[in-house]
């Protein structure tokens, strides 16, 4: 071989090194794009979880943001605690849950820093997020974010008289109720490990200035497994058989209450009073017997009837046998869009 026959051989291995790894390169970037720009399987509409969790806070700072838990500050009790508005020394607005000294006594052992970081990982708009926690000897207290001009839904049932403003028509209840499931669905779908709420119950859902539904209290049913109290009428029967506790399915049962509520215009008693008067309705057929009086009938009344029967397979199922808080959700989704879509 010559030495200009070697050059040749020499420049034309060169050049198909050089190609392959220009290949290569292409390749791989293809190959990112394709991961970066296909979407997720997942239609849930989120907001990206975030790996900032829940902040300490001393029992001292939880003090001088309510005034000494000043009674003027308070804006909400339930069976978990007291919640007060809260002023934090940066100038943030937030709200306060201080836990009944009962629960704190009854979960002394339990990890409740560990939890409280944990659930603060979920950020949804369907969602009132956890921002910190203060744990003291005899004090359990958590830091939420301040949902303002807000009541909760619970209000919004309570209230009969059809000639005030706050009467939600037919449109407002599917966007609460299609707002809980989304938020649901995001916390049994997306958060890892799943969150169950363990309470779906009206006095959980907010709803803001804007009609939006807002989830609280997720996660903290460990604080309170098997009190009857504020559970009875939207848990299933198996929560008590064997004490099995919360579960996801247990949360699509809360969630069709809540729907049944919201169709009815009748609030759910102890002993699931109003899931046994609403089941042989639906079944029969006779949805006039069952929509809200108060409010008039649409002409189309098909997609009330549609959410008659989504309620009944959440409520009238056993655990095995109900639908999943994705398959309820994609529904109720559906159906508001259609809904929105048909006033335009």
């Amino acid at each position: 071989m010559s030495y200009g026959e070697h050059i040749g051989f020499d420049s034309f291995m060169a050049f198909l090194s050089v190609s392959l790894i220009v290949l290569a390169a292409v390749l791989f970037f293809l190959y990112k794009k394709r991961h970066v720009d296909q979407p997720e399987e997942s239609t849930v509409d989120v907001a990206p979880i975030t790996k900032l969790c829940a902040c300490p806070y001393s029992l001292m700072d939880a003090d001088a943001a309510t005034d000494g838990f000043n009674q003027r500050r308070i804006i909400g009790k339930g069976r978990l605690g007291t919640v007060y508005a809260a002023l934090l020394p940066s100038g943030e607005l937030v709200a306060v849950k201080r836990i009944h000294p009962r629960l704190v006594l009854s979960n002394a052992g339990f990890g409740f820093s560990s939890t409280l970081k944990w659930l603060s990982l979920a950020h949804h708009p369907n969602l009132v997020s956890i921002l910190g926690f203060s744990e003291a000897p005899g004090e359990r207290i958590i830091l939420m974010e301040f949902v303002g001009g807000t009541m909760s839904l619970d209000y919004f049932l309570n209230d009969q008289d059809s000639n005030k403003a706050t009467l939600l028509d037919w449109g407002q209840r599917l966007k609460i109720v299609a707002g809980v499931a989304r938020g649901v669905e995001y916390l049994h779908e997306v958060v890892a490990p799943p969150i169950v709420h363990g309470c779906i119950k009206p006095s959980n859902v907010l709803i803001d200035v804007k009609r939006c539904a807002r989830v609280c209290d997720y996660g903290l049913s460990f604080l309170f497994p098997f009190d009857r109290r504020g559970l009875e009428g939207y848990v299933d029967d198996e929560y008590w058989v064997e004490r099995r506790g919360a579960s996801k399915e247990c949360d699509v049962y809360g969630l069709g209450v809540i729907l049944l509520e919201l169709l009815s215009g009748k609030r759910n008693g102890d002993g699931n009073l109003l899931v046994s008067w609403a089941l042989p309705l639906i079944r029969e057929m006779k949805f006039c017997e069952l929509l809200d009086s108060r409010l008039v009938t649409p002409s189309d009344v098909k997609p009330l009837v549609r959410l008659a029967k989504v309620a009944s397979a959440c409520v009238g199922n056993s655990r095995k046998n109900r639908p999943s808080i994705v398959e309820v959700a994609a529904i109720l989704n559906n159906v508001e869009m259609g809904l929105s879509s048909s006033a335009t």
